[in-house]
C-alpha cells in the first residue's frame, strides 16, 4: 500500500467523525408586536433558520385579511360590501373553520356578532353610551351565521347589515400559521405565543418538555392574575378565554367583552376562564369562547363528548368562592 493511501485511511475516521457529528443545538427566541398584542417564538435548533422580519411579513398578511382595525382589510371590504367579497386562503381557513364551530356549538360560536361587539365598546370605534334593550333587538336582526354563505372562496351574506368580528378565533389561527412555517425550515422544537394562545411542538436537546403555565385570577378578584399551573406536552395547543381580564365596568358591574349572540348581551355564566388543550390553536381559540357561553355542567359535558380536546375551567359557585375544575386529560398535563 502507498504512502498516500496510508495517509487517506488514516484520516478517513476523522473525515467521517467530521461529517456525521451533529451540531449543539441552541435556544433562539424571536419577539415583536402584532395583531394589537405581544408575541413570543421560541426554537431550538443548530443554528438561526428564521428572522423576525419573516415572522412579521407572515403576520402582516394575517392583518391584512382579518383586523378590523384596518380599514383597507379584506373583513373590513366584506363588512361594507353589499352581497360578500371573494376570500383569501387565510380568510377561506379561518371561516371554514367558523361554520363548523357554529353548527357543533349550535350558535354559541358565531363571527357575526361584530355590530353587537361594537355596540358594547369592544369594536374598533369608541362608544358613549351603552345600548338599550330596542338597539339590542334591531341588531340582533343581522346576527347569526345563516346569513352567510360560503360558494368556492366568495362568502356571500343575504343582508348587507350582516358584519364579521374574526378575533374569537383569528389569533389562533395566526399561531398555527407561524408554527408550520418554524416547521417549513426544518425546526422540530418549538413555541409559538401571541396575545396568550400557544402551539408548541418536540423536546428539547436534554429530552425534557416545555412547560407552559396556566393563568387564573387571583383569590380576592382585586390583585394581578396569577399562575395557577404549570402544564407540560410535547405536542398541541392551549388557547384560553376569560372575562376577568377584558371588561368595561359600568357602576359596580362589568361588562364582559364575550358577548352572547343568541341574546345580545354579555355573557354572565358561573364560568371565569375557559383554557382549551387541542391539537391545533385555530381549534382551541375558536372553541374557547364558546364554552363561555355554556354553563359549567354543559360545558364539561360537551367536551368530555369530543376527541382530543381537554379543559381547564375557572368559575365562580354559587356562594362567590372561585373554584376551578379540569378533565381527565387535562389533569396529566399538570406538572405542578
Amino acid at each position: 500500500m502507498g504512502y498516500f493511501h496510508k495517509i487517506v485511511l488514516l484520516f478517513l475516521p476523522l473525515l467521517l467523525s467530521f461529517l456525521f457529528t451533529k451540531k449543539e443545538q441552541q435556544l433562539y427566541s424571536i419577539h415583536g408586536y402584532a395583531q394589537g398584542t405581544d408575541y413570543s417564538i421560541k426554537y431550538f435548533a443548530d443554528s438561526a433558520l428564521i428572522a423576525k422580519e419573516g415572522v412579521d411579513s407572515i403576520l402582516m398578511k394575517i392583518d391584512s385579511s382579518m383586523s378590523l382595525y384596518k380599514p383597507y382589510s379584506l373583513i373590513s371590504k366584506f363588512n361594507s360590501s353589499e352581497n360578500g367579497v371573494s376570500l383569501d386562503p387565510h380568510f377561506l381557513a379561518v371561516i371554514r373553520k367558523s361554520f363548523e364551530i357554529f353548527k357543533d356549538t349550535q350558535g354559541k360560536f358565531d363571527v357575526t356578532v361584530a355590530p353587537l361587539v361594537q355596540a358594547w365598546g369592544f369594536g374598533p370605534k369608541p362608544i358613549s353610551v351603552f345600548p338599550d334593550s330596542a338597539e339590542i333587538t334591531e341588531l340582533l336582526k343581522n346576527v347569526g351565521m345563516d346569513y352567510l354563505e360560503l360558494k368556492g372562496n366568495k362568502l356571500l351574506k343575504s343582508r348587507p347589515n350582516v358584519h364579521l368580528d374574526l378575533n374569537g378565533i383569528a389569533q389562533g389561527y395566526s399561531v398555527d400559521v407561524v408554527a408550520d412555517y418554524l416547521e417549513g425550515k426544518g425546526i422540530h422544537c418549538y413555541m409559538v405565543e401571541i396575545g396568550g394562545e400557544i402551539r408548541l411542538k418536540g423536546r428539547k436537546p436534554d429530552g425534557t418538555a416545555m412547560k407552559i403555565g396556566i393563568e387564573g385570577p387571583a383569590p380576592d378578584g382585586i390583585s394581578e392574575p396569577q399562575i395557577r399551573h404549570v402544564i407540560s406536552f410535547t405536542e398541541g395547543a392551549v388557547t384560553t378565554s376569560g372575562n376577568y381580564r377584558k371588561f368595561i365596568k359600568s357602576g359596580n358591574k362589568k361588562i364582559s367583552h364575550l358577548v352572547n349572540p343568541k341574546t345580545g348581551y354579555p355573557l354572565n355564566t358561573e364560568l371565569i376562564s375557559v383554557t382549551i388543550f387541542a391539537k391545533d390553536a385555530l381549534t382551541a381559540d375558536g372553541y374557547d369562547n364558546a364554552i363561555m357561553a355554556m354553563g359549567l355542567h354543559e360545558a364539561l359535558t360537551f367536551i368530555a363528548a369530543r376527541k382530543n380536546m381537554e379543559a381547564y375551567i375557572i368559575y365562580q359557585r354559587k356562594d362567590g368562592v372561585t373554584a376551578d375544575t379540569l378533565t381527565t386529560g387535562f389533569k396529566k398535563l399538570i406538572i405542578n
